[in-house]
């Protein structure tokens, strides 16, 4: 696991980016939840972590291009869907875990 930063600086409807490799990843705290994506909308790679978070989606600030929050799917294209990374928060710390991989 990678530790991200601590919850209590990962504000509601605001996000931070890490890289991981050659991945910028967005995580990001929004209706009670933590979520990480990777930060590059596909349409045309702006960062989704500079977007506009809402409780039930992301929005793309260059081409307003929208992904639902809880399954990572353009909303007026469900086949483009934005790669999810796993996110949790222990002790008050977030961590990204990149053991799937």
């Amino acid at each position: 696991m990678i530790e991200v930063c601590s919850l209590k600086n990962l504000q509601d409807k605001k996000s931070t980016v890490i890289m991981v490799d050659d991945t910028p990843i967005a995580v990001f705290f929004t209706a009670g939840k933590l979520f990480a994506w990777d930060n590059r909308c596909p349409h045309r790679g702006a960062s989704l972590a500079d977007g506009h978070i809402k409780e039930e989606s992301i929005q793309c600030k260059f081409h307003l291009w929208e992904f639902g929050i809880e399954d990572g799917c353009a909303v007026h294209n469900p086949d483009v869907k934005i790669e999810e990374y796993p996110v949790k928060e222990v002790d008050g710390v977030v961590y990204l875990d990149m053991s799937a991989d």
